[in-house]
C-alpha cells in the first residue's frame, strides 16, 4: 500500500499539540487520531504472519477513539487535558509490512521510544534524524532492512539502545557510533557488515556500553583491542555505575516514568546459547559477542579488564594462539565460548577459579594437555572440551602421559617367563624334554639288563669303578694315619 503525502502527515503523527477548547470527552484531537490513521494505513498489516502477535496492536485504532488509549501508543499527560507530544511509540511484533516511512527520521523532538522491531518492514532505514531530538531507544530488530546505517544517527545524543540486528544491512562498521555518549546497548548482529573493526584510541569511546554485540557478520581482521581499553561500564561493578542512571529523574537504567505512566525497554539476545527476550534488561548486565566473524589473531589479555563481563563469546572466528590467564580476572562471568577457533596450548587451571562460569566451551580447537580438574571443571561435560585431539583427562576419557600406573615385575610362575627358576637360557618345556628322554633311556636300559641275565660287559665296568673308588679310600687312609 502506497505511502500518503508526508505533508499530510505534517508530523502531526509525533507531535500532538491540544487546543484549550477541546472537548472534554476526548483527550485525543480528531486530527491527531487521523494522523495516526494515515500512518496505519502506511503499512500493510498481516495478522496471521506473526505467531508472537495475536492480534496486531493497530486494531484498536480507531476512529472516534481516544487516541492516548490506543496500543502501542504513550505520551506524556495523556489524562492531562493539554497532550502536547508524543514519548513512546511501539509497534514491535505488529506483522507491519512494506517500505520503511522516510518520515521516521523528523520524529518530534521529545519521542524517546521508537519500537519497530520484529516486523517485515523493507527498504532503508531513514536517513535524515533530527537534531536536538530525545530519542533514546531506537529498536528495528527482525525486519528486512537494507542499505547502510546513517550517520545522522550522531543527531540522536540522548540514544541509550540501538538495536539494528537481524536485518540485511550492508556495511562497515559505524564509527561514528562511538561519539554517542549515552549508548549503552549496541547490537548489529546478523547482517552483512563486513571489514576491520580496528577499535578506537579517542577517549571515552563506547565508556557506557554494558551489551556490545556484533555476531553472525562479516567482520575480519583481529580483535578490537583498542574498544576493550575503552568498556570502562564492563570493567566495574554496576554498583559504581552512576551514570546509568536514566535522565529525567529516573532513577532505574532502562526505564522511562513519566508521572504515571512508564516504558521498560526490551531486547532479544543470545544468553548463554539460548535466544531469548529480555522484556526487562537488568542494569547490572554485561555481554561481548563478537562471534560468527572472522577475526583472526591471537586474544589479548587486556581482555582479562572486563571484570564485570557475564558473558564472553568469541566462538567460530580463526583466533590463534593461547588462552589467556588473564580470564581469571572475569570474576563475574557465567558464560565463556571460545569454540570453532584455531587456539593452541594448554588450558588455564585459573578458569577453574571462576565460581559463577555456569557455561564453558572450548570445544574443536587445537588445545592439548591434561584437563584441570577440580573447582568449576567438575561441572563441565565432555562436550566443552571435544574437537581437541591433543587434550587428555577423565572428561573426553582420555588417560594422560604420565597418568598409567606403574607396571609390577613379572612373578617366577608367569608362563611367559620362567628363564630365572632354571638359568638363563632354559625355560620349564627344555628341561621337561631332557628328564622325559633320560626316563626313557633310563627304562630301556634295565629292560637290556634283565634279558641278558648279567652282561659281562656291564659288570666289568661297574667293578673297575669300584675297584678304583676302594683303592683311592685307602690310599687316604694310610696317608693321614689310619
Amino acid at each position: 500500500m502506497g505511502f500518503p503525502p508526508i505533508s499530510s502527515l505534517s508530523f502531526i503523527l509525533f507531535l500532538f499539540h491540544f487546543h484549550s477548547t477541546i472537548s472534554s470527552s476526548h483527550f485525543c484531537a480528531p486530527h491527531q487520531s487521523l494522523s495516526l490513521l494515515q500512518f496505519k494505513e502506511s503499512f500493510s498489516i498481516n495478522s496471521s504472519a506473526s505467531v508472537r502477535c495475536q492480534h496486531p496492536k493497530t486494531e484498536s485504532w480507531k476512529e472516534g477513539t481516544d487516541c492516548c488509549l490506543w496500543d502501542g501508543v504513550t505520551s506524556v499527560r495523556c489524562q492531562h487535558p493539554k497532550l502536547r507530544y508524543l514519548e513512546v511509540l511501539d509497534l514491535s511484533n505488529n506483522s507491519l509490512s512494506g517500505s520503511m516511512p522516510l518520515c521516521l527520521g523528523n520524529f518530534s523532538r521529545m519521542l524517546s521510544v521508537l519500537h519497530l522491531g520484529m516486523n517485515n518492514l523493507q527498504g532503508s532505514i531513514p536517513l535524515t534524524f533530527s537534531k536536538d531530538n530525545s530519542l533514546e531507544y531506537l529498536n528495528l530488530n527482525g525486519n528486512e532492512l537494507e542499505g547502510k546505517i546513517p550517520p545522522s544517527i550522531i543527531n540522536c545524543t540522548m540514544l541509550k539502545v540501538l538495536d539494528l540486528g537481524n536485518n540485511k544491512i550492508e556495511d562497515i562498521f559505524p564509527y561514528f557510533l562511538e561519539t554517542l555518549p549515552e549508548l549503552q546497548i549496541l547490537v548489529l548482529k546478523s547482517n552483512k557488515l563486513q571489514g576491520f573493526v580496528k577499535g578506537s584510541t579517542a577517549y571515552n569511546s563506547f565508556s557506557k556500553l554494558c551489551i556490545f554485540d556484533i555476531s553472525n557478520n562479516n567482520f575480519n581482521g583481529p580483535l578490537p583491542t583498542g574498544y576493550f581499553n575503552k568498556l570502562e561500564a564492563m570493567m566495574v561493578s554496576d554498583q559504581n555505575m552512576i551514570y546509568m542512571n536514566a535522565s529525567r529523574g529516573s532513577a532505574i537504567p532502562y526505564r522511562r516514568y513519566f508521572n504515571s505512566i512508564s516504558y521498560v525497554y526490551s531486547i532479544e539476545m543470545t544468553w548463554k546459547g539460548v535466544e531469548i527476550e529480555f522484556t526487562k534488561i537488568r542494569s547490572t548486565i554485561r555481554v561481548l559477542d563478537l562471534s560468527n566473524n572472522n577475526f583472526t589473531g591471537g586474544i589479548s589479555k587486556v581482555i582479562g579488564k572486563l571484570k564485570a563481563l557475564q558473558q564472553l563469546n568469541l566462538s567460530h572466528n580463526s583466533l590463534t594462539g593461547h588462552i589467556q590467564s588473564s580470564f581469571e580476572n572475569l570474576t563475574n562471568l557465567e558464560s565463556l565460548d571460545l569454540s570453532s577457533n584455531l587456539l593452541t596450548g594448554g588450558i588455564p587451571t585459573q578458569l577453574g577459579g571462576l565460581t559463577f562460569l555456569a557455561i564453558l566451551n572450548l570445544s574443536h580447537n587445537q588445545l592439548e594437555g591434561p584437563i584441570p580438574s577440580g573447582e568449576q571443571f567438575n561441572t563441565f561435560d565432555a562436550s566443552s572440551f571435544e574437537g581437541n585431539l591433543g587434550l587428555c583427562g577423565s572428561q573426553v576419557l582420555k588417560k594422560c602421559y604420565g597418568d598409567e600406573a606403574p607396571s609390577l615385575p613379572p612373578s617366577s610362575f608367569d608362563e611367559g617367563d620362567d628363564s630365572t627358576l632354571f638359568g638363563e637360557g632354559f625355560g620349564w618345556k627344555a628341561v621337561t624334554m631332557g628328564y622325559g628322554c633320560g626316563f626313557v633311556f633310563g627304562v630301556a636300559m634295565g629292560y637290556v639288563v634283565l634279558r641278558t641275565k648279567k652282561p659281562s660287559w656291564f659288570f666289568r665296568m661297574v667293578e673297575d669303578k669300584w675297584n678304583l673308588q676302594s683303592k683311592k679310600t685307602k690310599k687316604n687312609a694310610g696317608r693321614y694315619g689310619a
